[in-house]
């Protein structure tokens, strides 16, 4: 469904700038946006003759492979008419296969998914406005093919003159497009065009553990081909889905319309399924009063006389209701997060639900999933865009300037173990300037305790991390942070003190430790007993 965007006059105001531009690959629309170096709000790019509106550009591909002939592309398509049918020539819905060994039910066409996916990328980057200076390329795929997708886009980037190009899967662009910080467990649920797709997943770091980093596949122009980098996505705990998206939901519209005329429905087809999704769209304004009817206009040169579509909003959830969407959802659900429970994982566990896609607009499916997985927050980030510029976030050089060559502990009181043991604070290969505070709760370890100390220490002996800087986009090529042995990095304890006097397991403080802009870590907190705040402290420079 399309968002309401920018006018173009004030969406290309930044636009002569370098910086990232981000590809989100959908089953229905891909996204494209931008991000220049000034650290100023991701757009989305107009990008004619083949977006459909600001950002969007179908996923459509109209090629009969032969050399002499142009293929049509996104609007191109949709402008044609050619959009619906069976036609071999039409190519939609290929992301699915890109990279996958099994396609005993692929159809015959004659391009393959992987080809059809490089036209696409090498059509968008044609359409690029002139004034854009792409710096580097980031692109999305789907946690579970990210291998396959890794090399189709190592091949498909080739000649693309861009030197830096890197990869992120869809759940963690996601989560960090609704703002979940690292560590963060999150049901996703994407209601594209073509598919409904559920994943629960766990988000790279979070307790000390450096946070997640777009995978780097291209540096100054040189593929990476034997890296041993590993790509650092969100862990799949559970995850299900069905080939139904929001076109079926448009056919269902027709359908019930339309009851006693499939003949006009098949001869008309792309004319009356964009009037049923332009009207499916409008029915999800949430402004909108739920008995309150809307009528669409369907017209073409498949249409001998113009027809008009009429909805309410009840009608339209009766009508899916009736279809078993919610019964599907249901079925997903029950099965994504009985494989999480599998691996520890409960429902009170997750941290948010993030709803995704077109469809994500649909208040019935909000609803539900507000009602179904209470008291667990339901997150709307802008649907279409959301994995877009949550890859953007992902890709250092914006925000994140540097990986940390060594990392820093703190030793602290275990009252399990009844001794001392290091924390880790920041872990080498984590990105700088922190993106999340790390926050810590000390307590007292004996009686009547006038002040808590602070040692700082850094690792030892050999090093686990082999950090790769790509002026701002780093790549770390082992993800062990073990250390040997903790060296103490200050000549000086650091002691706060404890008024009133601390008692022993008695949590006393909460401290925040992040690194700014100049790698130097920062403490601030306050006092769990008096509410009292810390004055905020810069101690080291970690480097």
């Amino acid at each position: 469904m399309a968002e309401v965007q920018p006018p173009k006059d004030e969406q290309n105001l930044h636009l002569s700038a370098q910086g990232t531009l981000a590809i989100d690959l959908g089953s229905t629309n891909t996204v494209v946006a931008f991000q220049d170096g000034s650290a100023s709000p991701p757009q989305l790019l107009d990008l004619p003759p083949i977006s459909r509106c600001i950002g969007e550009v179908p996923s459509l591909i109209w090629s009969n492979a032969r050399a002499d002939s142009q293929p049509l592309v996104g609007r191109q398509v949709l402008d044609g008419g050619l959009s619906d049918g069976s036609s071999l020539e039409l190519h939609r819905d290929f992301k699915r296969w890109i990279g996958v060994l099994d396609r005993s039910d692929l159809p015959s066409h004659p391009l393959s998914p992987e080809q059809a996916g490089e036209i696409l990328l090498h059509q968008i980057w044609k359409c690029l406005p002139k004034t854009l200076s792409v710096k580097r390329l980031v692109l999305t795929a789907p946690v579970d093919q990210a291998f396959g997708y890794r090399q189709w886009l190592m091949q498909a980037c080739t000649s693309l003159p861009v030197d830096e190009v890197a990869l992120v899967d869809e759940p963690t662009a996601a989560a960090m497009g609704a703002g979940l910080p690292a560590g963060s467990k999150l049901l996703v649920v994407d209601l594209g065009g073509g598919t409904l797709d559920l994943s629960l997943v766990a988000l790279e770091g979070g307790e000390g553990r450096a946070a997640p980093l777009a995978q780097l596949l291209r540096f100054r122009g040189r593929d990476l081909k034997n890296s041993k980098q590993t790509l650092r996505s969100a862990r799949v705990l559970g995850k299900a889905g069905i080939a139904l998206g929001g076109r079926d939901l448009d056919h269902w519209i027709l359908d019930h319309l339309l009851p006693n005329d499939p003949e006009l429905i098949l001869r008309s087809q792309t004319s009356l399924l964009n009037a049923a999704e332009r009207l499916k769209c409008r029915l999800s304004n949430p402004d909108l009063g739920e008995e309150e009817t809307l009528s669409e206009l369907a017209s073409g040169i498949d249409l001998t006389q113009p027809i008009t579509l009429s909805l309410n909003r009840n009608q339209l959830h009766a009508l899916l209701e009736r279809r078993g969407l919610l019964k599907v959802l249901e079925g997903l659900l029950d099965r994504t997060l009985a494989s999480a429970r599998q691996q520890g994982c409960t429902p009170e566990d997750l941290n948010a639900v993030v709803a995704v896609g077109g469809g994500a607009q649909l208040p019935l499916m909000r609803q539900w999933l507000s009602e179904t997985m209470k008291p667990v927050p339901l997150l709307t980030p802008p649907p279409v865009q959301a994995v877009a510029t949550g890859a953007l976030n992902l890709t250092p050089g914006v925000r994140i300037r540097d990986l940390l060559q060594k990392g820093v502990y703190l030793r602290c009181w275990d009252r399990r173990s009844n001794a001392h043991h290091w924390h880790p604070l920041f872990l080498s290969g984590q990105p700088w300037p922190s993106l999340q505070p790390l926050i810590l709760k000390l307590s007292a370890s004996r009686s009547n305790q006038k002040d808590l100390e602070l040692v700082l220490g850094e690792p030892q002996g050999e090093r686990r991390h082999e950090v790769v800087f790509v002026g701002g986009l780093p790549t770390v090529r082992d993800n062990s942070n073990v250390p040997d042995t903790i060296r103490p990095l200050l000549s000086q304890t650091i002691r706060l003190e404890l008024n009133p006097l601390g008692q022993p397991g008695e949590d006393c403080l909460r401290l925040a430790f992040h690194l700014n802009d100049d790698a130097q870590l920062v403490m601030s907190g306050d006092d769990l007993r008096t509410g009292l705040a810390i004055e905020t402290s810069t101690l080291i420079t970690v480097q």
